[in-house]
């Protein structure tokens, strides 16, 4: 997700995994948030044919919220799990992640969607960075390497003065500086709230948010040709996340961080399938240095033979 949203974060809060856990299943856990992300971009896309961003985050964000109420009621101390210890971080962070949202559908429709999800993977080096400013973590020299990597990968994805740059381009860094904020906060939230709590007031206050925003002008209602693709745009949200946190669960980051990236392949597939876009050489070598360098921002090391 472009969804970077509580799953993620989550998963950061959790920290690393001892051992290498269960990795295939972590594998068929990420095959369900890639399959998730990828429906998500394509049914995003197809929304925007009536609705703008603003009208899609609030459908969207109000199918999560019928949903995530459902989970409320059938979980055990209701009231309690979404009793928010700390309501300003769930203030701020659900603000950075509907900005960051709202730029990664507006990018949805602008720029190829390798390109989408190739810069979309900036948002890990973005959080090295701002780790260092807002939470007082160290910025070290294997970090500054990830993060001149990451740049080095933005600049062979975007071609800046080989190929014209718009503004999807700078809607998807955008994102990712969106999402990596968002995964900033709720790594402080996690450490009082529920992952339900997260979504509770997530899913609420971003309905209102778009609802808000999207009002002037009229506020339309889709019509039966666009509601299966703004259902699949709610459930694909939550799925995505599920998935990804699951996975996580199973296995560390350093071996579930490479699965992810199988993303690339298979939305430049589906962009090439159904939109006819390009499958260019630029944005796999991109993809691949941003890859690398956020290994190397999770500290992935090749094994030392003894």
């Amino acid at each position: 997700m472009g969804v970077s949203g509580a799953g993620r974060g989550a998963a950061a809060a959790a920290g690393p995994v001892a051992g290498t856990g269960r990795p295939l299943v972590a594998f068929a856990w990420m095959l369900g948030a890639i399959g998730s992300f990828t429906l998500m971009a394509v049914s995003g896309r197809e929304v925007q044919a009536e609705l703008n961003t603003f009208q899609l985050m609030a459908w969207r964000s109000a199918i999560g919220f019928v949903i995530v109420c459902a989970l409320v009621v059938w979980s055990h101390e209701r009231r309690a799990q979404i009793r928010p210890r700390r309501p300003w971080l769930h203030v701020q962070r659900n603000l950075f992640h509907f900005m960051g949202q709202n730029a990664w559908f507006a990018a949805l429709v602008m720029i190829p969607l390798a390109q989408l999800v190739a810069l979309e993977f900036t948002s890990p080096i973005w959080v090295a960075l701002l780790a260092a400013l807002m939470l007082g973590e160290k910025l070290t020299a294997r970090r500054w390497t990830a993060v001149a990597l990451g740049f080095i990968g933005v600049l062979i994805v975007a071609q800046p003065g080989v190929a014209p740059l718009n503004l999807g381009h700078a809607l998807a860094l955008l994102a990712a500086l969106g999402f990596a904020l968002n995964t900033i906060y709720t790594k402080r939230i996690m450490s009082y709230d529920t992952v339900l709590c997260v979504l509770f007031w997530m899913t609420l206050s971003q309905a209102l948010m778009g609802l808000a925003l999207g009002l002037p002008g009229g506020f339309p209602m889709p019509s039966v040709a666009i509601w299966p693709w703004l259902l699949v745009v709610g459930l694909t949200g939550l799925s995505a996340h599920y998935c990804l946190t699951s996975a996580l669960g199973v296995a560390p980051a350093s071996i579930v961080a490479p699965m992810e990236f199988l993303r690339l392949p298979v939305i430049s597939a589906v962009g090439a399938w159904l939109y006819s876009e390009s499958l260019a050489a630029a944005v796999f070598a991109g993809g691949a240095v941003i890859f690398v360098a956020n290994m190397i921002n999770i500290g992935v090391r090749l094994p030392r033979r003894r």
